[in-house]
């Protein structure tokens, strides 16, 4: 083995430059259940002076996010990072991500390139739903994510002033599907070049996580050395750690103790309006999408829920909102009556016959009343008419 150089900067990351030393052959190991059997491999040195391996040059966010993981882990919080593409710099490290065209958990390896791979989060556990081709950040992800999410959580956790022991294993499992399928699972098929849609984009989005860490390389027509990189890949992963974070802290402290409001919720629906398709939130608006949509697969809710309504404490008004098809879409299952749509106060009641209307946004998702029976009415007629 080579002997690095292992003085630690500040982010415990080194860049070796490439030395024309050529990557092996191919190597790609299967044996699904010996692999998922143990997610992580005994390591061969203490934390101290464990290495994570990647590669050189530019750098994407599949594999920033995929150190920034690890480096989460009391294994391997300490590591030294080292970027290079020489087979033999590679071979002296513990766990390598993104290159070195080898799979293997066994020997932690864990690159997606060769032609071979097809991974998917499915294909390595059948119990979860996603095809996505897998990157190196959801082949980290796949077989240390749980552990990551629990460190993150506990830290969460305490650092809000509550009990890090109260953690349980299903909120750890609830949020670990979660943050994959809203967060690694679209870093995967970016680096995959696996396109949101089959149709033509309306327009363009460049704000994406992947787009801000590739805009922290440098232009072409900028000063680029290895030290320039190295900085740039640390940058990358404090913000592909910021992004991680913001996500599992939301979902943890906000989304998840959602859950039991909105069950209420569905529960007294009828108390609401004898349909069934109207559930009210009295004293708060707390996120309800998905959990709706969770929740009226597991209560075996038989007439679809319509709309949703809640205070709007900032304005000491009500709201009623419609429910759309899926969490991510702009169109309904009930939008409010066409005619009602982008008028305002007055003309509103005068045209809906009910007190107090605020507004009907234009396209026909949201309204407002100022009172809770107002909000009502709007609900309720909005269903006359649609029957």
């Amino acid at each position: 083995m080579l002997a690095l150089d292992l003085n630690r900067d500040m982010n415990g990351v080194v860049q070796h430059k490439f030395n024309g030393s050529h990557i092996p052959q191919s190597i790609f190991v299967k044996q699904k259940q010996r692999l998922m059997s143990s997610r992580s491999p005994p390591s061969k040195k203490t934390c101290f002076n464990m290495i994570i391996g990647t590669h050189n040059g530019t750098f994407h966010c599949d594999e920033v996010c995929a150190v920034w993981m690890l480096k989460q882990l009391p294994k391997y919080k300490d590591a030294k990072v080292v970027r290079s593409r020489s087979s033999d710099i590679l071979a002296d490290c513990d766990i390598v991500v993104d290159v070195g065209a080898v799979f293997d958990h066994s020997k932690c390896r864990y690159d997606h390139h060769q032609k071979e791979f097809t991974e998917t989060f499915n294909s390595l556990d059948s119990t979860k739903p996603w095809t996505t081709k897998l990157s190196s950040a959801g082949l980290i992800y796949v077989f240390y994510g749980e552990e990551v999410i629990r460190t993150l959580m506990e830290k969460i956790a305490t650092d809000n002033s509550l009990d890090a022991t109260s953690v349980s294993q299903e909120q750890v499992r609830i949020i670990y599907s979660k943050v994959y399928e809203n967060l690694i699972e679209e870093i995967d098929a970016v680096d995959n070049g696996i396109s949101q849609s089959d149709d033509v984009p309306r327009y363009v989005v460049s704000t994406t996580l992947g787009k801000r860490v590739g805009n922290l390389n440098p232009r072409w027509n900028e000063e680029s050395n290895d030290d320039i990189l190295l900085k740039r890949f640390e940058k990358a992963m404090a913000l592909v750690g910021a992004e991680f974070m913001d996500r599992v802290t939301y979902y943890q402290l906000g989304w998840l103790p959602a859950h039991n409001i909105v069950k209420e919720a569905i529960e007294k629906r009828f108390e609401i309006h004898s349909s069934g398709e109207i559930i009210c939130f009295p004293n708060v608006a707390a996120p309800w999408k998905d959990h709706v949509m969770s929740l009226e697969k597991e209560l075996n809710v038989e007439t679809s829920i319509k709309y949703v309504l809640y205070p709007d404490v900032a304005n000491s008004k009500w709201r009623v909102q419609c429910v759309p098809i899926r969490n991510d879409s702009f169109v309904n299952r009930l939008s409010l009556p066409e005619k009602w749509r982008g008028v305002r106060d007055t003309e509103l009641s005068n045209l809906t016959g009910i007190a107090d209307c605020v507004f009907v946004h234009a396209n026909g998702f949201i309204g407002g009343n100022a009172t809770y029976e107002g909000v009502l009415k709007m609900a309720t007629e909005s269903l006359r008419q649609a029957n």
